[in-house]
This record gives structure tokens, C-alpha cells and sequence, in this order.
């Protein structure tokens, strides 16, 4: 049985709606940077940000070229922070539109998925800082700069370090679209084992395009938390399936008695 008024709701209703729950969740994304932007002007969130490089720039800082490069580093990271910190609200606005079309069973497993998407794009988010983004860096500042005089610019390392730990946020979604296609019934638990050897090759090519480094030990740090979270996902898989399985007989089974009913 599904959990929601017999009645559907128009199709401009929906639309109406929709841009209701994006523009609350704008609204939310807004106030969160600023709160975030506020925050962060009481703490010199440049030094931290930059610990990774400075070990290799020999007692210098990062230079910036233009006279609102500073503003623009702290803003790009009152972003991120405000986007964290507005997720509960995007979750509860996303949760509101899509769950009247949902079972009762699939209500209880959505949420905690949207909580543990966010928890693997933090854990993404935070390899890619704490771990790969020193080791990429030792690696970069030491090939075949013994002639070089290094004069890095804040806005390029700091895009630079922000665009690889998106990428490894990104890529930790993996269980999460894997379990989309499942519930779709794109994907099957017999596919994903068939392609096993085919999604370790994979993700070491991702590790190795996404982690500039030695190309051993950064891409290990990728290629390695990428393909136990496929495996995490075969095994989540697996239990989706057999609920879609279910789902689809008892469908069956009540088609079939609405049929025989309708010819009795």
C-alpha cells in the first residue's frame, strides 16, 4: 500500500510545489553562508587551510596577485561550510516532495540514506585533505624543482585543493548511485559480481586521474576506499533487490487475484 492520498496532485501543483522547496532550500544555502562567513572571519581559516603546502615552502606563504584574493578564499570556503550546514534542511525539503509517492517500508530507509550520502561525501571530503592532498602535494613540490624558485598563488592552490576534495566527495556517492540503479532495477547483485574485476580496474584508473601524485601512493589512497565501497554497495544491493523482487510478485500476485476476481 502506498502512504498517500488517493487523490493525486496535479501536474502543476507538483511544479508549484517543487519551486517552493527549491526556494526554501536557497533560502536556507543563503542564511548558512552567511552564518558560515561570519564564523569563519573570527578564526584565520587561511592557515589552516594552507598546513598541507607549507612544510614545502621552505618558510615563505602563499602569495596572492590581486587584491581581493583573500575575500575570495574565505567566501569559496563559507560556501562549503554553508552547504554542509544547510544540508539538514535540503534533506528535509527534498524528504517533504518526494515522500508521498513512497511506501511505508521505503520511508524508513530513505532518510537515514540521505544522512549516510552526506556522512560519505564529508569522509570523502576529508581523505582527500587530510591525507591525499599532503601526499600529492610532497610529491608535486619535489619533481624536478631542485632549479626552480616555487612561487605558488593562494587562488591556485586553494582551487587546486578544493577541486580534488569535491572530486573525492563525489566519488564516495558511489554506494548511494549504486543503490538508485538498484531500487531502478538497472543494476543487479549478479551484474555487479559479473564486473567485479572490471570496477577494480576502474577505480584505479579514477584514483590515478584524480590524484595527482606519485601515481602509487595517492592513487592507492583513492583506488582503495573507492572499490570497498563498491564492495559495500554489492552487498547493500543485494537486499534492495530482493525487496524489489518482492515488491514486484505481491504486484503480480494482486493483479492476478483483481483478474480472477473480475472473471469470476
Amino acid at each position: 500500500m502506498i502512504d498517500h492520498d488517493s487523490t493525486e496532485m496535479p501536474f502543476l501543483d507538483h511544479l508549484e510545489e517543487l519551486r517552493w522547496r527549491i526556494i526554501w532550500s536557497l533560502l536556507a544555502v543563503v542564511i548558512s553562508v552567511g552564518v558560515a562567513f561570519a564564523v569563519l572571519m573570527q578564526f584565520d581559516v587561511i592557515k589552516f587551510l594552507e598546513r598541507p603546502i607549507l612544510p614545502y615552502l621552505h618558510g615563505r606563504k602563499l602569495v596572492y596577485t590581486h587584491p581581493g584574493d583573500p575575500f575570495s578564499i574565505v567566501l569559496n570556503a563559507s560556501i562549503v561550510l554553508g552547504v554542509v550546514i544547510a544540508l539538514p534542511v535540503i534533506i528535509y525539503q527534498l524528504w517533504a516532495f518526494i515522500s508521498p509517492a513512497l511506501y511505508r517500508k521505503e520511508k524508513r530507509v530513505v532518510v537515514p540514506l540521505f544522512f549516510f550520502a552526506t556522512f560519505l561525501f564529508l569522509s570523502g571530503v576529508s581523505l582527500a585533505f587530510f591525507v591525499v592532498l599532503p601526499l600529492a602535494v610532497e610529491w608535486l613540490m619535489s619533481f624536478q624543482t631542485a632549479a626552480l624558485e616555487p612561487m605558488i598563488t593562494a587562488s591556485e592552490y586553494f582551487n587546486f585543493a578544493t577541486s580534488m576534495a569535491l572530486a573525492f566527495g563525489l566519488c564516495f556517492e558511489l554506494p548511494i548511485v549504486i543503490l538508485a540503479l538498484a531500487a531502478l532495477g538497472i543494476v543487479t547483485p549478479q551484474f555487479l559480481n559479473r564486473y567485479r574485476r572490471h570496477a577494480l580496474v576502474v577505480c584505479v584508473i579514477i584514483g590515478a586521474f584524480l590524484t595527482p601524485g606519485d601515481l602509487i601512493w595517492t592513487t592507492v589512497a583513492m583506488a582503495v576506499p573507492l572499490y570497498f565501497l563498491y564492495e559495500i554497495s554489492v552487498v547493500l544491493t543485494i537486499f534492495v533487490h530482493r525487496r524489489r523482487m518482492r515488491r514486484e510478485a505481491q504486484r503480480e500476485a494482486e493483479a492476478a487475484a483483481a483478474g480472477h476476481e473480475a472473471t469470476a
